[in-house]
């Protein structure tokens, strides 16, 4: 047998495989028709989006992959099936950090995929608000970059959002220089945000030590502030750099090359157990002596893993200051309701901000 009839062979299973895929694919969407009709019928408060369930599908998917795709390929194709099916029963919006181009919506599409209606917000403090209003079904924020450390402002805004965490995001980071210039040495201004460039320093130094750098609200208005100005750069994302067609005069700048972002999904509630959860909680103890110790010790006690603590300025006394803290478990298991019980007793605030599925992606 002839290469080309071996490659014939070969491309006849594939047509083969595809038409059997898409039967599959359209009986799967047909199913979550299904569901949208059952709930509807019943008169319950209906809930299209299952935080809990997906998670549950995603990691089961990734156990189960034979190869040769990666697991984590495998488990965004299935993503973007369920965004798919759950855009029939009801498409969702998703409120970001805008404009287009920016990591946070990278991170929406990675967390919802890309059948949902994202829209851009000019502040954090947006977000919160069109979500609580139920102009937008989620929210996806920053809270944390592992180089640069927490987004004070998301933190902040939990202290007086009824708002819930009912999902987490991590998106590897990777920054590039992007500009119209013809060469580096041409550019005498680089704009980003603050963090960027902060996460890029050593090679900014190195590469462009004269250069004025520029903090602005965020990348993608960095991007669109250098198409406009020949002799300006901007610390962006690739996805930027097509959108706003600027020249990739750099690749992968960030000093840290593990460079990651979490963000979290906020809604108007949490999410049921998926037996892989956090909770994040916010706490307040007195200030004196063994306070913080004490109010710790219900996690201690109970066995539970604290995966993450942050103070922050109370903002209602000199020296106050709040915790917030994130524990392995669901707050509807044994040990974390038990530790909560007694948080609550010990602690002069203990507000649960929600339990979720941990990042599968």
């Amino acid at each position: 047998m002839t290469s080309d009839e071996q490659l014939n062979q070969v491309r006849e299973r594939i047509n083969t495989i595809d038409a059997e895929l898409l039967r599959l694919i359209c009986e799967r969407a047909s199913c979550a028709q299904d569901v949208a009709k059952i709930k509807d019928a019943h008169g319950e408060a209906v809930k299209y989006y299952r935080p809990e369930r997906e998670a549950e599908i995603l990691r089961r998917i990734k156990l189960q992959n034979p190869g040769p795709l990666d697991g984590e390929e495998v488990a965004r194709l299935f993503r973007e099936i369920m965004s798919a099916c759950l855009a029939l029963e009801k498409p969702l919006e998703i409120g970001y950090l805008g404009p287009a181009g920016t990591f946070t919506q990278a991170a929406a599409l990675k967390h919802f995929g890309h059948s949902v209606h994202t829209q851009p917000f000019g502040a954090i403090s947006d977000i919160f608000r069109e979500v609580e209003a139920g102009a937008c079904d989620y929210g996806v924020v920053p809270v944390e970059n592992s180089t640069e450390g927490v987004v004070n402002h998301t933190l902040d805004m939990f202290m007086r959002s009824p708002l819930l965490i009912a999902g987490e995001v991590t998106l590897r980071i990777h920054h590039h220089l992007l500009s119209t210039a013809t060469e580096i040495g041409a550019i005498r201004r680089v704009y980003s945000h603050q963090q960027s460039l902060a996460q890029c320093r050593g090679w900014l130094d190195r590469a462009l030590p004269n250069a004025e750098r520029i903090a602005v609200s965020t990348n993608a208005d960095a991007a669109k502030l250098a198409a406009g100005d020949p002799q300006a750069a901007a610390v962006a994302s690739e996805a930027a750099a097509e959108l706003y067609s600027l020249r990739v005069m750099a690749q992968r700048i960030e000093d840290e090359p593990g460079n990651t972002t979490r963000f979290l999904v906020i809604g108007p509630e949490d999410s049921p157990p998926s037996g892989h959860d956090k909770t994040s909680m916010l706490l307040s103890c007195r200030n004196e002596a063994g306070a913080l110790h004490r109010l710790l010790s219900p996690f201690a006690n109970q066995g539970i893993s604290m995966t993450r603590i942050e103070s922050r300025p109370s903002r209602q006394g000199v020296w106050d200051y709040v915790f917030f803290v994130d524990v392995s478990g669901h707050r509807a298991a044994p040990d974390v309701a038990k530790a909560i019980t007694e948080l609550r007793g010990a602690a002069n605030l203990c507000k649960v901000l929600g339990s979720y599925p941990e990042a599968v992606l």
